[in-house]
């Protein structure tokens, strides 16, 4: 948006190249917009911050970080403190560097950044790349109406789905004006399929494996292929004939748009960023997903799948025989490969930079409208605000549970969805509210060294307060139980 000069915003999205990669993605468009815009980002030591961040030229400030354990033991009970901490650090860093929004990407420093905007009445802006959105972005999706997603369909509230923010270099590639130089960079022939492998930054051993054993039945068929195996993971090839199609081994690429310009087809995980560059350059793709946390890889891949423009195959289905059968042919049929990639390039979005750069710029625009009416308006309601009533209203105890630390209507009926859904949003709460729990409690029943019953799934009285309370009668049965052990 023109005329927003000096746009002041903080970008919270780290730990994983996953967060940080569209996070400087976007940063780099809003520069390219309003190259007066003054960017920090927000990150933690632990994770890829360090390295990557400062990489791409933006200063980077550092808050403590505050992994969500997911079992009820210790390190969850030292949770709300922890964020209590990181909250004022980000916060603080919001108030050096006069914030006028808050761009969040997911991730450890999220959720205190999205909290300390609430604070200070900021505007939120929730980016969310995966199709199965993290705490951190269903906490923030909570505290504002900007919400944007990399595909429709993701289960945040006001989420518009535009993309994710990726680099020029790629959504820019011109694939077949680059291919013969791309080809001739890593040695291989200017005709014939090219079949590109890869785990992600660090690889995949089982892709390895299976790519790797089948490398006689790709040679047989023609198939040239681009081995990118991850720095940590070696493979070894079976000799071929110098006649033989080239089947190139490397451990990394750092400019990734010479491997998709030499590539015709792609074997790789559906993380959120390869399925968003893929789609974006037309490259169609055999999706393997990381088996774990449910799956949720394989919603990555899903839209493109369902457009005709990728295979999926499960980790445990993923072998030498599979490439042979169902692979191999693809990769031997020009016209098919044709129609993938037509199909691949439809499902991509290649101006989500642009289009969240410039609904940012939009939002600081409207926030100096608002502050030079002083408009009331201009301030969102602090997220931790008492309700007007509630459970344990009430009583005399202060209330800690999850449902009443939400703002008014959004306490679950299930206390289960409660313990998922809510969670983040009762932490801050939990964590104002944790001293006074404390000296009513036995004695170090919050801090014991032993995890107690709950960490081998027994009940453990300690962690019901952060799991289960849901109102006072609970917590009165908490500590009546407690001086019970106590006496």
């Amino acid at each position: 948006m023109a005329g927003v000069t000096g746009a002041r915003v903080v970008v919270a999205g780290g730990h994983s190249a996953g967060h940080i990669e569209p996070a400087m993605n976007f940063a780099d468009a809003l520069r390219r917009l309003e190259p007066t815009a003054e960017i920090t980002a927000l990150g933690t030591v632990r994770g890829l911050d360090t390295r990557l961040i400062p990489a791409r030229g933006y200063p980077l400030e550092l808050i403590p970080p505050v992994p969500l354990p997911r079992k009820l033991n210790r390190a969850l009970l030292q949770a709300p403190g922890r964020l209590r901490d990181s909250v004022l650090a980000a916060g603080a860093v919001l108030d050096r560097v006069g914030a006028e929004v808050v761009v969040g990407f997911g991730g450890y420093v999220a959720g205190p950044a999205y909290l300390a905007a609430r604070r200070r009445g900021l505007p939120i802006v929730v980016h969310e790349a995966n199709a199965r959105p993290g705490v951190a972005n269903r906490l923030g999706a909570r505290m504002t109406t900007h919400v944007f997603t990399a595909a429709p369909g993701v289960q945040l509230a006001h989420a518009t789905a535009i993309g994710i923010p990726l680099r020029p270099a790629i959504t820019g590639l011109d694939r077949p004006a680059l291919r013969d130089a791309a080809r001739q960079r890593f040695g291989l022939r200017p005709d014939g399929p090219v079949l590109m492998v890869t785990g992600g930054s660090q690889g995949a051993g089982a892709i390895n494996a299976a790519v790797s054993g089948a490398a006689p039945a790709l040679r047989a068929a023609g198939v040239q292929v681009l081995h990118i195996t991850g720095p940590q993971h070696a493979v070894q090839v079976p000799g071929g004939h110098p006649a033989d199609a080239p089947y190139v081994v490397i451990p990394y690429v750092d400019e990734m748009q010479y491997a998709y310009a030499a590539a015709d087809f792609v074997i790789c995980r559906s993380g959120a960023m390869t399925c968003a560059e893929l789609a974006a350059v037309g490259l169609p793709a055999a999706y393997v997903p990381l088996p774990v946390r449910g799956g949720e890889q394989r919603l990555n891949a899903d839209p493109v799948v369902a457009a005709g423009g990728a295979l999926l195959v499960d980790d445990a289905g993923l072998d030498p025989a599979w490439i042979e059968a169902t692979l191999i042919p693809v990769l031997t049929d020009p016209g098919r490969i044709a129609a993938m990639s037509a199909r691949a390039s439809a499902a991509g979005a290649p101006d989500a930079d642009v289009v969240l750069a410039r609904y940012v710029l939009t939002a600081v625009a409207e926030r100096r409208r608002l502050t030079s009416r002083g408009s009331a308006s201009a301030r969102q309601p602090h997220c931790c605000a008492e309700p007007a009533s509630g459970p344990g209203r009430e009583g005399k105890g202060s209330v800690v549970c999850l449902g009443d630390a939400l703002d008014d209507g959004q306490a679950e009926a299930d206390t289960s969805m409660i313990t998922v859904d809510a969670f983040g949003a009762a932490l801050e709460r939990f964590g104002e509210c944790r001293d006074q729990l404390r000296s009513e409690l036995r004695p170090g029943a919050l801090d014991s060294e032993d995890d107690g019953p709950g960490a081998d799934g027994g009940t453990d009285p300690h962690g019901a307060v952060m799991g289960e309370v849901v109102d006072d009668g609970v917590v009165q049965e908490v500590r009546g139980h407690l001086q019970q052990q106590s006496g």
